[in-house]
């Protein structure tokens, strides 16, 4: 077991994103969990994320603020307590179209 204090976590540039800040709460590096990470992201309001699509699964937690996800066939907003599955493969593209800052958790898991 181990924890994670946020006064200790240090962030990260995320590639692609932007008015963001993003901190990598667990990963190999951090508690050495193995077969995924997560991190916390804070959006500026009109901050996101450009379009991309990963070779992992990715899932998004809005713990406040609102952001909306879109994908070519689908848009959908996420408040607080929502959540989004990403398939591996599948592209995406983060706005936070509020004027309220939004935080999300994300769980992405490794390659194999």
């Amino acid at each position: 077991m181990k924890k994670v204090s946020l006064a200790d976590v240090k962030p990260y540039q995320a590639p692609k994103h932007f008015a963001m800040t993003a901190l990598k709460l667990h990963g190999k590096e951090e508690t050495g969990a193995s077969k995924f990470w997560m991190g916390l992201s804070h959006f500026l309001p009109g901050g996101g994320a450009e379009f991309d699509a990963s070779p992992v699964e990715k899932i998004y937690f809005v713990l406040d603020g609102e952001v909306t996800v879109k994908t070519p066939d689908q848009e959908i907003v996420l408040g607080p307590w929502d959540s989004v599955f990403i398939g591996a493969g599948e592209g995406r593209e983060i706005i936070n179209n509020t004027n309220r800052p939004a935080s999300m958790l994300v769980v992405i898991n490794y390659p194999d």
